[in-house]
């Protein structure tokens, strides 16, 4: 698959009906996430394991009555709102993400406290390491983004390691370091939400040239 402008799609759906619709299906897939924890932690028996898979057979007919195909893909309307319902990290729709909610501050940096539950283990007690990964290339993405007034990709994407990150409120921040053209350097860090870092990130990020043109703005990561 190419991407390009193509990729983002407009609808005529308005704000109001977005956020009504972030509202409505949010809530199923925070469900959802609450069923991907319990069926990690759970020990009932068969016969409950049985009667609950059942039940999900069940919702998942439901909701198959009508559902799209295909990627669900970054959409946009005339009103400036545009949203990717899809995404792993940022995805209101999507259960295998946190969500993570970034917050904007004045000078540029972008920030965000999240929960990382048993869903995200790697080693016993703590994050996985790819999980640390994902979570900073899309945040550094986001910010190299200039709150979603350029379109990016990641080019390059360098992590170190410092310690193990524990599960629970976890708190990451970055910033752009250096512009040069399409080039946008940014660095980021993540760590326990009351510690010191345990993961530190630099990434290089590219405009693409058939985005240069200011047509579509925003991250793809």
């Amino acid at each position: 698959m190419t991407l390009s402008s193509m990729s983002f799609v407009p609808s005529e759906m308005s704000t109001a009906e977005v956020e009504a619709s972030e509202a409505l299906y949010g809530g199923l897939a925070q469900d959802v996430r609450h069923l991907v924890d319990v069926a990690i932690r759970t020990n009932v028996g068969a016969d409950r394991v049985a009667a609950a898979r059942e039940l999900v057979r069940q919702a998942e007919q439901v909701l198959a009555e009508d559902a799209s195909t295909g990627p669900a893909g970054i959409q946009f309307n005339t009103e400036g709102r545009s949203w990717n319902w899809g995404n792993a990290v940022v995805g209101v729709r999507n259960a295998i993400a946190p969500p993570v909610i970034l917050r904007w501050a004045d000078d540029g940096s972008v920030r965000s406290d999240v929960d990382l539950g048993v869903a995200y283990e790697g080693p016993p007690g703590c994050v996985h390491g790819g999980v640390s990964a994902l979570l900073l290339d899309h945040l550094m993405g986001e910010t190299a983004s200039a709150a979603h007034t350029r379109l990016i990709v990641t080019g390059t994407l360098t992590l170190r390691y410092l310690k193990p990150l524990p599960l629970g409120r976890v708190r990451m921040q970055a910033q752009v370091t250096n512009e040069d053209d399409r080039k946008v350097t940014v660095t980021a860090h993540l760590g326990a939400a009351d510690g010191e870092p345990a993961v530190e990130a630099t990434g290089l990020f590219i405009v693409p040239r058939w985005a240069r043109d200011g047509s579509v703005s925003g991250s793809l990561d």
